[in-house]
C-alpha cells in the first residue's frame, strides 16, 4: 500500500466504522431511555402509523368506559330508588291491612292514616331525588339511557327507564290515597299489592339493563387491554436485548477510537524514510 501524507485511507475507514457505531449507540441509548424501539415516525414510519391508529382506538375505548360507567351509575341510583319504593309499598300494604280492621277506634285509624300518608309522600321524595349526572330513570323525564359501546361511536348500549311515580302505570297508588276509612283501606290493599308487583318487575328490567352495561364494560376493558398489549408488541423495546447491545456497542466504540488513533499514526512512519 503506498504511503501518503495527503490521503489516509485507514483513518477514513476507521472513522466511517466509528461513526456507524456511535449512531447505533445513540439509538440504543434512546431506546433504553424511552423504553421504546419506535418512539417516533423517524424510527419506523409504518410501525409508528399503525401504533398511533391503535392508540386512537384505546383512547376511544377510554371514552366508552366513561360513558358506560356514567350509565351504570344512573341505573344503580334508579335501582336503589326502586328498592326503597318496594320497601315502602310493603309498609303501606301493612298499614292498609291494619286499617281494614273494622274494630279499630277513631284515634287508631287516624294514627294509621297519618303514618300511611307520610310513607306515601316519601315515594314522591325518593323519585325526585333519584338523579345522577342529570339523569332520572324513575320520574318519567326520560325514556331510556344510552351509552357508547364502540370506539368509533357507531354502536351503543341502551336501557329503558321505569317511571315509578305515584298515580302511574307501575305504581298505581294515587298520590291522594288515604286509609281514613275501613272501606278505603280495604280497597287499597289490592292496589298496593299490584303496585308492589309492578315495581318488582320494573326492578328486574333495570337489573337486566345494569347487567347489559356491566357486560359491555367488561368487554370494552378487555379489548382496550388487548390493544394496549398489541401496541407494546409493536413499539416497546426489549430491554434485555438493548442492554446487551449497549455493552457490545460500547466495546466497539472503544475499539473504533483505538483503530482511528492507530490509523492516524500511519503518516508518521513516512518520517522514518528520511532519517
Amino acid at each position: 500500500m503506498p504511503f501518503s501524507v495527503n490521503t489516509n485511507t485507514g483513518a477514513a475507514v476507521a472513522l466511517q466504522y466509528l461513526s456507524t457505531t456511535q449512531g447505533q449507540l445513540s439509538q440504543t441509548q434512546s431506546r433504553i431511555n424511552s423504553g421504546l424501539k419506535v418512539a417516533n415516525a423517524r424510527d419506523d414510519g409504518a410501525i409508528f402509523a399503525i401504533a398511533q391508529n391503535q392508540r386512537g382506538n384505546v383512547a376511544g375505548y377510554a371514552s366508552v368506559m366513561n360513558s358506560i360507567n356514567n350509565g351504570t351509575s344512573a341505573i344503580d341510583v334508579a335501582l336503589s330508588a326502586g328498592q326503597s319504593i318496594s320497601d315502602l309499598l310493603i309498609q303501606l300494604k301493612q298499614k292498609a291491612l291494619s286499617a281494614a280492621d273494622s274494630s279499630l277506634d277513631t284515634a287508631s285509624r287516624q294514627a294509621l292514616n297519618a303514618n300511611f300518608t307520610a310513607l306515601r309522600d316519601q315515594i314522591t321524595t325518593i323519585v325526585k331525588n333519584a338523579v345522577f349526572n342529570g339523569f332520572n330513570l324513575v320520574d318519567g323525564s326520560t325514556n331510556q339511557i344510552t351509552a357508547l359501546a364502540s370506539a368509533d361511536g357507531t354502536r351503543r348500549v341502551t336501557t329503558s327507564a321505569q317511571k315509578l311515580s305515584l298515580s302511574g302505570t307501575i305504581v298505581t297508588l294515587k298520590s291522594t290515597a288515604t286509609i281514613s276509612t275501613q272501606a278505603k283501606a280495604s280497597t287499597l290493599v289490592a292496589t298496593i299489592q299490584a303496585s308492589l308487583t309492578n315495581v318488582n318487575s320494573a326492578l328486574a328490567k333495570l337489573s337486566s339493563g345494569a347487567a347489559k352495561f356491566s357486560i359491555q364494560a367488561t368487554f370494552a376493558q378487555k379489548l382496550s387491554d388487548t390493544l394496549t398489549s398489541g401496541i407494546g408488541n409493536l413499539v416497546d423495546a426489549n430491554m434485555a436485548q438493548e442492554s446487551a447491545k449497549l455493552q457490545s456497542l460500547q466495546v466497539k466504540q472503544e475499539l473504533g477510537i483505538q483503530a482511528l488513533s492507530i490509523a492516524n499514526q500511519g503518516p508518521q512512519t513516512i518520517l522514518s524514510l528520511f532519517r
